[in-house]
């Protein structure tokens, strides 16, 4: 028998929950006991950025008149290869862990309260929340415990009931540990759509440092050897008349840590590359470091600026699907990505001399390079120019955004001149608009606070 029905048949429908709501469901003791595991456990993952929603803003409605919540215990979204949003159950097998990584709120020397699912007890959450058509799969990681076989076996094991026991078919992500045996890691794939493994900083000097357990090249290995089952997998299934291959998971992703060591972000990049070409990862997902409670000295106080993460998941996108190199972006001379502009446009601006591009006659690979035209916005434009020569009308139909395009471009009536092209306040026409920032000045009065007018008066 598979996992039984769910309630309401719209598949497409996202109902997020509050704990509230499942503690009215049940009333034992023992259940009430899983609930206090999922919020601490459930809470403990959400430093996880290996899913599309990890940096979303938290919306609740409890206490106002709305409806849904994208903060409820263990929910996160992933998207299927059609574009389709997927709700997770993202949780921890257990937040207790033998190893020290000063960057992780779970690590051994950390005062946070402990908890430990057993793989039973996931899969009933699991099952009974999909049920509930509360999610579509499961994201499933652990600290590690007694050691990385050990724990390896107890997150398998979710996989294998799922699939086997209860005949569970949704999504399912395993994050795998590099320092189990290539044997565990080749059994998650079984069970899991896509499994991963956190690389957590872009050089061995970063780890030696801040994750003294964790070795890089190790982790590589672990990556290669995934690779060389998911392409076995894929080799057989091309062949004809053969006999269907054993399930494996179709790909994996890996994190980076953004800011919690002195790593450049032209570092950042070329790892990422090296393990897009290397060993054919789906994604590479940046984390700003965010700091923890009772911190490292070796940590930075600060976080830093949401943006730079921004910049590099721009800049990835560049990498993957506009054929730009890493030193294009980011190189020794200018090794971190300018914080006011996306990396497209700074690469424009530093290289005016290669614009403007006849959108009716300039090939693909420049026409990607323009700021402001997307892979979908260039196939248009090269679907259309076939019949037509294009004009800046046509353009606004494409739904190309003009304004960042115009001074990059030629078209049927358009021609940027040589001067606006070449005047540095071009560069300006793009920052984003200054704001007012109220200035504190520190200044207390008898009562405690600052008294504004009269520092505007000079009085004090």
């Amino acid at each position: 028998m598979g996992v039984g029905p769910r309630e309401g048949d719209n598949r497409y429908s996202k109902t997020f929950f509050p704990l509230e709501r499942l503690k009215m469901r049940y009333c034992s003791g023992e259940t009430m006991d899983l609930l206090q595991k999922l919020e601490i456990l459930a809470d403990a993952a959400k430093y996880d950025a290996s899913c599309a929603s990890s940096g979303a803003a938290r919306k609740d409605s409890r206490g106002s008149p709305g409806v849904g919540s994208t903060g409820g215990a263990g929910i996160c979204h992933s998207y299927a290869p059609d574009g389709r949003c997927i709700s997770l159950l993202k949780v921890l097998m257990t937040n207790a862990c033998l190893y020290d990584c000063h960057y992780c709120i779970n690590r051994r020397s950390s005062n946070v309260q402990r908890a430990r699912f057993t793989p039973e007890e996931v899969v009933r959450l699991t099952l009974d929340f999909y049920k509930r058509n509360y999610i579509e799969g499961l994201f499933l990681s652990s600290g590690i415990v007694r050691s990385a076989d050990h724990t390896m076996e107890m997150v398998i094991e979710v996989g294998r009931k799922l699939r086997e026991e209860h005949h569970f078919r949704g999504y399912i992500h395993l994050k795998t540990i590099p320092e189990a045996s290539p044997e565990l890691i080749e059994r998650a794939g079984r069970y899991a759509d896509r499994i991963s493994i956190n690389i957590e900083l872009p050089t061995q000097q970063g780890l030696t440092k801040l994750a003294p357990e964790k070795n890089l090249e190790r982790t590589q290995k672990a990556m290669g050897h995934i690779r060389g089952k998911i392409e076995e997998r894929h080799a057989e299934q091309r062949k004809p008349n053969a006999p269907k291959p054993p399930p494996f998971a179709t790909g994996q992703s890996t994190q980076m840590l953004v800011g919690a060591d002195d790593s450049t972000d032209a570092v950042i990049l070329r790892q990422a590359d090296s393990l897009y070409s290397d060993y054919r990862l789906r994604r590479v997902y940046y984390s700003g470091f965010s700091p923890i409670p009772e911190p490292s000295s070796l940590l930075p106080i600060r976080p830093p600026p949401l943006v730079r993460e921004h910049r590099l998941y721009q800049a990835d996108w560049l990498l993957r699907f506009y054929g730009f190199e890493v030193d294009e972006i980011a190189s020794d001379s200018a090794p971190n990505l300018d914080l006011q502009l996306d990396p497209k446009l700074a690469w424009a601006l530093g290289h005016r001399g290669l614009f403007p591009a006849d959108v009716n006659k300039a090939p693909r690979e420049m026409l990607l390079r323009v700021p402001g035209l997307g892979v979908r916005n260039v196939d248009r434009i090269l679907g259309a120019r076939r019949h037509t020569r294009l004009r800046l009308a046509d353009l606004v139909r494409l739904r190309v955004p003009m304004k960042k395009v115009l001074p990059f471009i030629i078209a049927g009536d358009h021609s940027p001149t040589r001067l606006g092209l070449d005047d540095e306040a071009l560069r300006a026409r793009f920052l984003p608009p200054l704001k007012q920032v109220e200035l504190d000045f520190g200044v207390p009065t008898q009562n405690g606070t600052m008294d504004i007018e009269s520092v505007r008066s000079g009085e004090l």
